[in-house]
Parts: structure tokens; sequence; C-alpha cells
């Protein structure tokens, strides 16, 4: 994959990121503190934890093709690597304060990271099915 494409998907990658995040604590808000808003440190503190999220990244990046296995071991890498740091934050920052927290926290983080690869996946899939077609044309040209 080249750079330009890697930083392509990690920018969309980050919208998604933020965008779930705002979505999960808008919808738990509701449930739990609906006089509670949203201030402008919540928002930047978000936007940090995507940023990092995204930056994390580069674990997976790789300019060369590598085999299914060995991006599985990188995800897997990636997912507790992004666990570890972002609770870190958590506690330094002062959101998570408890056992509790810690795992209602490291929750949220597995499944927006499911939701983000879910869409990755999906999206990909498009995107094969495109190249399949284009090249079930190229080939249909050429035997004619």
């Amino acid at each position: 994959m080249k750079l330009s494409e890697f930083i392509r998907n990690m920018v969309k990658d980050f919208l998604i990121i933020f965008a779930s995040i705002i979505i999960i604590i808008t919808i738990l808000r509701q449930i739990y503190d609906p006089t509670m808003a949203f201030d402008l440190k919540s928002i930047y503190i978000i936007m940090a934890f995507s940023f990092v999220s995204v930056l994390m990244g580069f674990i997976l990046y790789s300019p060369n093709d590598i085999s299914e296995k060995k991006m599985r071991i990188r995800m897997a890498i990636h997912f507790f690597t992004l666990e570890i740091l972002l609770i870190t934050i958590g506690i330094v920052f002062g959101i998570v304060k408890s056992g509790l927290d810690v795992i209602i926290f490291a929750l949220q983080i597995a499944v927006i990271y499911i939701l983000v690869r879910l869409l990755s996946w999906k999206n990909d899939i498009k995107e094969a099915k495109a190249i399949n077609e284009k090249l079930k044309t190229f080939k249909k040209n050429d035997n004619e």
C-alpha cells in the first residue's frame, strides 16, 4: 500500500473514530445524565484520543504486501497497544478512576475498534469488486 493511500485511510479512520465516540457518548449521556452537555474541553479530549488511535495505525502499515497471518498478528498487537495506551491516557486525564471504569473504557475501545475494522473491511470488499469488474472487462476486451 502506498503511503499516500495509507494516510488517506488514516484520515477516514480518524473521522469514523471521532464520530463513533461522539455518538456513543451522546447515547450514554442521554441514558444516564441527559442534562450533561459537551464542553469544548471534552471535544478536544475526544479529538486527542481519536488522533492517538489513528497514529497507532502505523503498526499496521507495510509498504509491501504481507501475509494474512502477519497482518492478523499486527492487528492483535495494534489492538492491545491501543487499549493500553488509551487506558493510560484516560487515567492521566482523570477519565478512568476505578477498576470498573477501566473495564467499561476497554469495552468502549473494543466496540469502536470493531466498528472501524468492519467499515474498513466493507470498503475493501467494495474496492475488490470494482477491481474484479475492471479485470473481467479487460480480459473480455483482450480476448476479442
